[in-house]
């Protein structure tokens, strides 16, 4: 039987949640309602926020010299990038629950459609930001700081989208922390090529976000939600062209401050081509290709890790 296009409430089925998941079909009934609130279902959301953490981890250890990133580091970067994103996406959803009501592709969501009361998912929150909390203080003093100062961001960006078209510009400051961590984390200080990175990792996160949104805009026209893709509009194509090649442009600066090798910059290569491609093929109108280049970003940054990890194995020769 297919899904409903639009659930109701008592259907227990979210309508933008990935149909014949694990989340859905293995665990307790009791506990699905969470796992939408938090997108276990949806990886690609973690994913692009671990990319700067793997990113930044991998260049410090081919700047180090090192033949490896820190294996640990790498770990606790997942761990934490799956926990804060899940409370990331709770923290929004209660932030949001009245617009959501009202947006067809998300009225259906555990908070709007009363699968979770706001009582239990603030609890849910405070569960995931206490394992934040624990892979936090795995790392240095300075990391630790480093990492509780993206607090105020993620706490702030779910109100951006009602005082500025330029959400998405508050969603890379947050999503992008990682270019600094992994760094940090490894060499216990800041430089020029993490800082790059990290600049470079807030344009492209406004790029794809952008596509994302566009799933978003007519509804989100009615209910007053303001975001670049409503913003760029029919020039959206020519504003990727500016921010991914700004992208490129920073994430060079970046290998260059780093002093890496060769395979770093085919990576970045193949990054660029990918993210070439993002915008050659784009159709705004086209919500199922947006959703689908906007997931793609989790390739593009498979790629780029490939090449810093390729570049810092020569250590080992």
């Amino acid at each position: 039987m297919s899904e409903p296009a639009n659930p109701s409430p008592s259907s227990g089925v979210v309508a933008d949640a990935v149909k014949g998941h694990w989340a859905d079909t293995l665990l307790p009934a009791a506990l699905r309602p969470y796992a939408r609130l938090a997108r276990w279902e949806r990886p690609i959301g973690w994913w692009l926020l671990l990319w700067p953490c793997w990113w930044s981890a991998a260049l410090a250890a081919d700047h180090a010299g090192r033949a490896w990133p820190n294996l640990w580091h790498l770990v606790l970067f997942l761990i934490g990038a799956i926990a804060m994103r899940g409370a990331g996406c709770t923290w929004n959803d209660l932030v949001d629950r009245e617009i959501d009501a009202q947006v067809a592709r998300t009225r259906s969501r555990p908070i709007p459609s009363g699968q979770v009361t706001v009582f239990q998912a603030r609890a849910f929150l405070v569960a995931q930001l206490a394992v934040g909390l624990v892979v936090l203080l795995q790392f240095d003093r300075f990391a630790i700081g480093l990492g509780l100062a993206s607090l105020l961001v993620v706490v702030i960006y779910p109100f951006m989208k009602r005082v500025t078209d330029w959400p998405q510009a508050f969603l890379g400051l947050a999503f992008s922390w990682g270019a600094l961590m992994g760094w940090a984390a490894a060499l216990g200080r800041l430089d020029v090529a993490p800082i790059a990175l990290y600049v470079g990792s807030i344009l492209w996160t406004i790029g794809y976000d952008t596509i994302y949104a566009h799933q978003d805009k007519e509804d989100d026209a009615i209910v007053g939600v303001r975001s670049t893709a409503r913003l760029f509009a029919d020039r959206t194509r020519i504003w990727l062209v500016r921010l991914y090649g700004a992208t490129v442009t920073l994430f060079a600066v970046a290998l260059v401050t780093a002093g890496v090798g060769p395979f770093a910059w085919i990576g970045l290569a193949g990054f660029a081509l990918h993210l070439a491609r993002q915008i050659a093929t784009l159709d705004i109108d086209d919500p199922d290709r947006c959703l689908k280049q906007f997931r793609s970003n989790a390739d593009a940054g498979w790629i780029f890790f490939a090449g810093l990890l390729a570049d810092a194995a020569r250590h080992a020769f």
